[in-house]
């Protein structure tokens, strides 16, 4: 009687450890094929550009296609929601950015929680944001945008990505802190507004630096000064806002997530060769040529920083009053 005790003892332990032996193999074995990249924006944005960056990486490293799917549509929640309804099993990816933050706030009835139903992977990189003003408008510096603005009440234009855009919520932080009063016009997308920005339709725009650093090194825009807390190493000689405007700071970021519950060796091993890109000096100095800087971290350092943006945002956007499109 003891001996089968002791044989059935020894049989329940070897069954309870199976689902977490799996559970490591499936890790140790991940990936087995191919794993999509959702991306909630069009092809040759800064989103798909850094999505493809990371996933080329990821396929030379870890041996299987990371394939980018563009899914366009209600400002990223289109993408957003089909990761969130994907098995949590690796093989679907988000590429996070800002606007995934701001749309918790912005959008009232989403058919999921971001914060509770993505699972933070890791970091990227933050790309500077930049006040970039057609050369028609007479101001070389911050204090001097500011008082044109204020002798000149409804009189500039503020174009940006959309409503509820990173541009958009920059400005309106901008606002709120400065007091000025500027009209917006939301566009969709930041290509279309950086082109009536250059044609001189709108006078200023909070755009992210990728999207608007060769109009600047042409010539074509003046920029007045970057959005981070510290100076941009592409455009060093450009002063930040908070030089002038204490405590103002804002960034374009971007991330990959996927659905809860994805095993966290899965998850950890995704960090770690997302990381290793990061660290490379030819992604680094890619991400330079951008305008961007790569940001590296753990898991839980993303969640935390996702949940500070999301809580920031939120300040802006009710202060704003902003309703979606």
């Amino acid at each position: 009687m003891k001996l089968r005790r002791r044989q059935f003892l020894h049989l329940a332990a070897g069954a309870a450890a199976l689902p977490i032996v799996s559970r490591i193999a499936r890790a140790q074995a991940y990936p087995s094929r191919p794993v999509r990249i959702i991306v909630g924006f069009p092809a040759g944005g800064g989103t798909d550009i850094y999505a493809r960056l990371m996933g080329q990486w990821l396929s030379e490293r870890l041996g299987q296609p990371f394939i980018i799917e563009n899914r366009v549509g209600a400002t990223g929640n289109i993408a957003t929601e089909a990761v969130v309804r994907a098995p949590p099993d690796g093989y679907t990816l988000l590429m996070v950015l800002a606007t995934n933050a701001i749309n918790a706030t912005l959008y009232d009835k989403l058919n999921f929680n971001f914060i509770r139903d993505i699972a933070p992977v890791a970091s990227v990189n933050r790309v500077p944001q930049v006040i970039d003003v057609h050369p028609s408008v007479p101001v070389r510096t911050v204090p001097e945008f500011i008082a044109f603005a204020k002798a000149n009440p409804g009189k500039l234009n503020m174009g940006s990505g959309g409503i509820g855009s990173p541009q958009h919520v920059s400005g309106e932080l901008f606002k709120m802190m400065t007091g000025v009063n500027m009209l917006h016009v939301p566009y969709r997308g930041g290509a279309p507004a950086i082109a009536d920005l250059l044609g001189g339709q709108v006078q200023v725009i909070f755009d992210v630096l990728s999207e608007s650093i060769e109009f600047i090194r042409a010539g074509r825009l003046r920029p007045l000064a970057v959005t981070t807390a510290v100076r941009s190493e592409a455009l060093p000689e450009v002063p930040t806002v908070s030089d002038s405007v204490p405590g103002y700071e804002t960034s374009a970021w971007f991330g990959v997530g996927a659905p809860r519950n994805t095993p966290a060796a899965i998850i950890d091993k995704l960090n770690k060769e997302i990381n290793a890109g990061l660290a490379d000096p030819r992604m680094k100095a890619r991400f330079a040529d951008l305008g961007a800087t790569v940001y590296m971290g753990s898991p839980t350092d993303f969640a935390k920083f996702i949940a500070d943006e999301t809580e920031k945002y939120a300040k802006v956007i009710k202060f704003a009053g902003m309703k979606p499109e």
